[in-house]
């Protein structure tokens, strides 16, 4: 009898186990069609996730883009729990926020190991400000290729940017161009193909890898290699929808996303360079489709060029925007890293 009772237990807890409910999150990713979403992110919660709990929790997402959902408007959908959880571009919603577009913007960051240092001396910042004012949860920092310049005609150096109207997804970028005498042309990723094929734009910042996949490559002939941006985003979760989740989904989460963050990064690099090879047709391109355009790497006088008119140009207008708080929080997180002070008051 104690052997049939314990062989009826032992199938009543098999079938629970098959019967319990498997919780399934809500994501809004990052952008479509880039292998930071498709490799990584599409990868972890669709795959990783639900192996990684023992088929307990696994989750759905869909890029951002694809979604419906404004990329301007992501952290307010957030703060009000409408988007449980979501990537946010920073130079998308620092046109709400300014202060979050600190630590990506155009001209700060001329390689992967200046950005590192800025992120991490921003990120105690941006978890706070994240936390107390839009009650929204930092997890996790991402990062797309470098954000250079294609453009339809030769291009040997900043300067012939002047009188070139140049695609551009967010205010910084909009100084710089405009400080070089360019005429910024606000454009959704989504939209670049079709504003190039119409001729509405002469030049493209976006990323290199991104802009190889969208086929940039087609119709345009020079990359200035210069990283203009990175493509900063934050992936992060209504408190209350993840205060929400069982403790050890939770536990599971902060344990993983960093090293989905890791894994993003090391991506974007890879496709930095790669991105380059792919669209000038050179060794170290994996994909099919090559092209055929004249990459030009900054001269020191460029990069020189590039530090001045941030510190003249998009520095000032980020704090005129912002507000002398932001100076004061650039000067105790940035400033310090790169070697540049704000000025409490824009000229």
């Amino acid at each position: 009898m104690a052997y049939l009772v314990a062989l009826l237990m032992f199938v009543a807890s098999l079938c629970h186990a098959q019967t319990a409910p498997v919780q399934r999150l809500r994501i809004v990713g990052g952008l479509a069609g880039v292998t930071q979403y498709t490799g990584q992110e599409e990868q972890f919660w669709t795959r990783d996730l639900a192996a990684l709990s023992g088929g307990r929790y696994t989750a759905s997402i869909v890029p951002f883009d694809r979604a419906g959902v404004p990329g301007q408007e992501m952290l307010s959908l957030m703060q009000l729990g409408v988007v449980p959880f979501g990537t946010a571009l920073l130079s998308q919603v620092s046109t709400q926020f300014p202060e979050l577009g600190a630590p990506d913007m155009a001209g700060l960051n001329p390689d992967i190991a200046t950005l590192r240092r800025v992120v991490g001396a921003f990120r105690p910042y941006l978890t706070h400000a994240l936390r107390e004012r839009y009650d929204v949860e930092l997890l996790a920092v991402y990062i797309y290729p470098a954000q250079e310049v294609f453009c339809n005609r030769p291009m040997q150096q900043l300067g012939d940017l002047a009188g070139r109207r140049t695609r551009v997804s967010s205010s910084t970028q909009a100084d710089f161009v405009t400080a070089l005498g360019g005429t910024p042309v606000y454009t959704e990723f989504s939209q670049i193909m079709a504003n190039m094929k119409s001729g509405n734009t002469d030049c493209v910042i976006t990323g290199t890898m991104s802009g190889h996949t969208l086929g940039l490559h087609a119709v345009t002939s020079a990359l200035y290699a210069m990283p203009l941006n990175w493509g900063v985003a934050v992936f992060a979760a209504n408190r209350e929808s993840l205060n929400a989740l069982p403790p050890e989904l939770q536990a599971l989460l902060r344990k993983e996303l960093p090293r989905l963050e890791a894994a993003v990064w090391a991506q974007s690099e890879r496709d930095t360079e790669e991105g380059i090879a792919c669209n000038t047709g050179t060794a170290g391109c994996s994909k099919a489709l090559k092209g055929r355009m004249v990459a030009v790497r900054p001269s020191p006088q460029d990069q020189a060029r590039r530090r001045e008119i941030l510190a003249t140009r998009v520095l000032p207008g980020w704090v005129q925007r912002c507000g002398p708080v932001c100076a004061t929080t650039w000067n105790q997180t940035v400033a310090p890293v790169v070697g540049i002070q704000a000025r409490a008051t824009a000229p």
